[in-house]
């Protein structure tokens, strides 16, 4: 991948309230988090050679579900498989209000949006936008799903338990945890008295482990591509 190096910084990135959760990695380094106030600010932190994986739909469709997301509903299992919604026709993105959203979607195709895909609406609106003005970084940034990342990292299997428990906070905890020991405890108290919640933070964990395999050319990118390569004509999703 031209530009990018082995041993560059990697981020992992989340969207919380307080706008954009990212864990960063960079060598021989211990991990550290920050919440940026926009998409841009955050791009801007960082120097051209770095890996970002965002958990945000990128690449949205005129209608219908993407293949990536198809792929990855596979992957999630009956359990976890409802965590993985379609992203938005790109025409909603000009939506002002829920009762608009679902006014566009379905003369587009057929059916109203839920409130957790319009939920997110101004942050894929946000990042659509960036990637729009600046092509260039595509390059380096990939769409990532934390519960498909979490169920490759557990060997195969999705989550058992939702990540707003308390079991599932602790089970992703406990992967986490292998891979950086004291991280998630240690970051926490950095982070007190930022507007995010706890499975912001875990669901940033499982995009920088995903983001450190793609640096790797361990990643897959689901979507009918092969190991470790993406093409940006075509939405995919990182694994």
């Amino acid at each position: 991948m031209g530009g990018i190096r082995r041993g560059a910084t990697v981020l992992g990135v989340d969207g919380c309230h307080g706008g954009w959760l990212a864990v960063i990695s960079r060598p021989a380094l211990p991990v550290i988090a920050r919440v940026y106030g926009s998409f841009a600010e955050l791009i801007a932190s960082v120097d051209s050679t770095a890996r970002i994986g965002v958990d945000i739909p990128m690449g949205l469709p005129d209608h219908g579900a993407r293949a990536c997301e198809l792929e990855a509903r596979q992957r999630l299992g009956r359990a976890r498989k409802s965590s993985d919604f379609p992203a938005p026709p790109r025409q909603c993105l000009t939506a002002q209000s829920y009762e608009e959203a679902c006014q566009l979607r379905f003369r587009i195709e057929g059916k109203k949006m839920s409130r957790q895909a319009y939920g997110i609406l101004p942050k894929i609106r946000e990042v659509d936008g960036y990637l729009t003005r600046h092509p260039e970084t595509r390059r380096r940034i990939a769409e990532v799903h934390p519960e498909v990342s979490f169920a490759a990292w557990c060997g195969g299997n999705g989550m058992s338990h939702s990540k707003k428990s308390a079991a599932g906070k602790a089970e992703r905890g406990v992967l986490i945890s292998k891979e950086w020991p004291g991280a998630v405890e240690r970051l926490r108290v950095a982070l007190r008295g930022q507007d995010y919640v706890l499975d912001d933070l875990h669901d940033a964990f499982a995009a920088l482990w995903s983001t450190n395999r793609w640096l790797s050319g361990k990643g897959v990118f689901l979507g009918g591509r092969e190991r470790g390569k993406r093409h940006r004509s075509t939405a995919e999703i990182l694994v």
